[in-house]
């Protein structure tokens, strides 16, 4: 038998509730009835009933409504803000069988995102290419005071009511919200059956940027929130989905190095100085490669990345000639309106620079699960990728494709070898080369959609080279 009957979510505007009452939705068996006890709507905007009863019913008798909730077949419950019907938050707080499911957000960010929803009236989002254009934020310290005192109160009286009935909730951030993994051990702590294999795709994140991106007077915000160093406003969020480590695709070799590779990766000449120190070992299972491990101690592990505009300009390469993204440059023209060639055609060397430019606007999106389609390997961040890898093997070094040569021969002087000769590869493979479309455009286009790793790596400016 579950110990639940009915869940509540406690959460405010613009905490991401859309977005889990989404996820729950996925779960089969589980209903989340929206904000059932709002003042101002039953359940969500433009319905005038929920489960039977008026909103004039509902407001004469709110536990009526909540007993059809609690009957309905399945798992059943409702968002509740701080503003909400008042006469239903003992209720919720003083049932031990009701799951108490907390949704917080940095207080900035969710001040933030409710004045741009407010100017611009949009309060959801399915797909980013139905994004408003969004008017920079007016930060008003007052106002987020006032802001700020609602949230803190409220999350004060959620606490001291579990505090003295001794329950617990499930307590889940905003970002939270995206990942998989947590959304299914809410499933586990709700005590369904049921368990989400895909993130639900009708909703994506409105306004994904850094803070000082979408505040007209940031400087101003920052300094009047100097003294509390707790909302990190120089945070930018990341909702790129996480990515496997890979392991199948490291390269060891006997010597004691070992590969990992970020695709699209160096293979080829990688694997050729690898084998000039010994026999290779690849096509791993975690197990096998804990094997290798424990066969070779003092082992060096490495990956190499690039630069975010060329990797951007080289994935855009692939993209126009690979067989297999027939279906995402579909896509691409009919939904997001690329300018990409007709099938069979090449991209004339004049289009390329326009085209690319799309590309990374796209990106953008993409990367912060703003699209219809997954994010590929081929595009995903560095980080992201190198995330994934560290979770099974953190690299000893990070090489610069640009200095390839330099930092593969510190490798062989970690262990203790000589190194051999290392031929670097062309950098530029793609048909139209970088140096030869470049513009300042471009470049920024790539800062704005890999901040990260431009961050992470300290990545600057492509430097455009001569032919």
């Amino acid at each position: 038998m579950s110990r639940f009957d009915c869940f509540v979510v406690f959460a405010e505007m613009r905490t991401g509730s859309n977005l889990l009452e989404a996820a729950l939705n996925a779960l089969p068996g589980v209903t989340c009835h929206g904000e059932a006890f709002n003042p101002v709507l039953i359940g969500f905007p433009d319905k005038t009933a929920l489960l039977g009863l008026t909103q004039a019913e509902r407001d004469a008798d709110p536990l009526a409504l909540w007993s059809r909730i609690k009957a309905a077949k399945g798992l059943n419950g409702c968002r509740f803000f701080h503003d909400h019907d008042p006469r239903m938050l003992p209720v919720l707080l003083e049932d031990p069988r009701c799951a108490k499911i907390v949704l917080t957000r940095n207080p900035v960010e969710s001040y933030v995102s409710l004045m741009l929803a407010r100017a611009t009236g949009q309060w959801k989002l399915g797909d980013a290419k139905y994004r408003k254009a969004t008017p920079l934020a007016e930060f008003d310290a007052a106002e987020f005071e006032a802001h700020l005192q609602s949230l803190q109160g409220f999350q004060i009286t959620l606490m001291r009511a579990l505090q003295t009935s001794g329950q617990t909730a499930f307590y889940i951030d905003y970002e939270d919200a995206q990942d998989l993994a947590v959304l299914n051990g809410l499933a586990a702590w709700l005590g369904v059956e049921g368990r989400l294999t895909a993130l639900p795709t009708s909703l994506v994140v409105q306004n994904p940027g850094a803070l000082e991106d979408k505040v007209a007077n940031f400087p101003a915000m920052a300094a009047s929130l100097a003294k509390i160093d707790r909302f990190n406003l120089s945070r930018t969020p990341n909702f790129e989905p996480r990515r496997g480590p890979g392991v199948p695709g490291f390269v060891g070799c006997d010597a004691g190095l070992l590969y990992l590779p970020i695709r699209p990766e160096l293979e080829a000449p990688i694997r050729d100085w690898l084998a000039k120190l010994g026999p290779l070992e690849s096509d791993f299972s975690q197990k096998t490669l804990r094997q290798w491990k424990r066969r070779h101690p003092g082992h060096r592990s490495f990956t190499v990345v690039r630069h975010p505009l060329l990797r951007a300009h080289l994935a855009f390469a692939a993209l126009l000639s690979q067989d297999g993204m027939l279906d995402t440059r579909a896509v691409l023209r009919r939904s997001y309106k690329l300018p990409l060639p007709p099938e069979g055609k090449p991209m004339a060397p004049q289009d390329w620079a326009a085209g690319l430019l799309a590309f990374l606007g796209w990106l953008k999106a993409n990367l912060n699960a703003q699209t219809s389609l997954a994010v590929h390997p081929l595009w995903a961040s560095q980080s992201a990728s190198l995330q994934g890898i560290a979770q099974v093997a953190p690299p000893d070094l990070v090489a610069r494709e640009d200095r390839l040569a330099e930092d593969l021969a510190a490798l062989a002087q970690m262990i203790g070898v000589p190194a051999p000769a290392f031929d670097p590869p062309q950098g530029d493979t793609a048909p139209v080369k970088l140096a030869d479309v470049w513009t300042p455009e471009l470049e920024q286009a790539a800062a704005e959609t890999y901040s990260r790793d431009y961050m992470q790596f300290g990545f600057g400016p492509w430097k455009r080279k001569k032919g």
